[in-house]
């Protein structure tokens, strides 16, 4: 019993966070008042980059980093089309959810011989994980302690944004920016420095959730690599009420429905397709249910134009 206590933890630690790192992107950017729904291609492009930096270094941190940076370049991206030239935010994100798989895509097939996968990663070339080789393999401690370190601290990060948002000047300027930039224009406040802080923060760390999954959960990059998460991401900020906080909450959620799913799954008891609907179905019921609910920042998704 302890042990499959253990496997689920496992799971849930595995699968959390590249949704907490999405999300808790996501609560940036949708604070500030721009909508970027371009999370999914955010992390597409961070999960190749990511996997194809470690490979050719051999350093799972490095690559971990540049993913983070191939994220944060289509932040900036979303930020000069939405803050500067005025775009439609809505329009802005789904063309960038069509740009980061694609030249993923693209890139991989030129850089591993015309292949849209990546070779698998080598074990020295994954992100690293805490206490390797102290507790028995399988046992509670093993599942539970001896995991990628990557895990606790996307937990940790949830606090230094917490903290930033509501202990911060700059945090301050961040709600005000996504609630009423006009009176902050009024304040001598940069609001489009403060949304393109925001915006490619949001990438970058979509980037990081993204080249998670390629460094930690498959090893490899595929084009079905992501699947979705973006959009599950996207989900847990609404139910979280865009609050790191709230959001860190909903990413458990979902992801403890992904642990359900891995260890129903290795049973062979339910068939493996119903349980991959388990995420997705959460996630609509979670968009039906509590997209009303949420305080939306006023102007989200409003154009600003200043006027000096």
């Amino acid at each position: 019993m302890l042990n499959d206590l253990g496997l689920l933890l496992n799971a849930v630690l595995i699968s959390t966070p590249p949704l907490l790192l999405a999300g808790l992107g996501s609560c940036c950017s949708e604070r500030s008042g721009v909508v970027n729904i371009g999370i999914e291609g955010m992390m597409t492009l961070g999960a190749f980059v990511g996997a194809c930096v470690a490979y050719f270094t051999g350093n799972g941190w490095l690559g971990f980093f540049a993913g983070g940076c191939a994220g944060a370049l289509l932040g900036l991206i979303h930020a000069v089309v939405c803050v500067s030239l005025h775009a439609d935010q809505t329009i802005a994100g789904t063309a960038i959810n069509f740009i980061g798989p694609g030249f993923a895509v693209f890139l991989c097939k030129a850089i591993f011989d015309n292949s849209s996968d990546s070779p698998a990663l080598d074990l020295s070339a994954k992100l690293p994980k805490m206490f390797e080789g102290k507790f028995a393999s399988g046992s509670f401690l093993y599942n539970v302690v001896s995991t990628y370190s990557v895990a606790y601290l996307s937990f940790l990060l949830v606090l230094v944004l917490w903290f930033v948002f509501f202990k911060t000047r700059y945090g301050m300027r961040l709600r005000a920016a996504g609630e009423h930039p006009w009176a902050c224009e009024t304040l001598g406040i940069n609001v489009y420095k403060v949304r393109y802080i925001a915006v490619i923060l949001s990438g970058f760390l979509s980037g990081l959730g993204g080249a998670f999954v390629t460094l930690a959960t498959v090893s490899q990059f595929r084009p079905s690599v992501i699947v979705g998460q973006g959009f599950i991401a996207i989900a847990a900020v609404i139910f979280g009420k865009f609050t790191p906080q709230g959001t860190f909450l909903g990413c458990l959620i979902f992801g403890l429905c992904t642990g359900l799913r891995a260890l129903l799954g290795s049973g062979n008891m339910v068939s493996p397709h119903l349980l991959s609907m388990i995420p997705y179905v959460v996630t609509i019921l979670t968009l039906v249910f509590f997209v009303g609910a949420g305080h939306v920042p006023k102007a989200n998704g409003r154009i600003f134009v200043r006027t000096r």
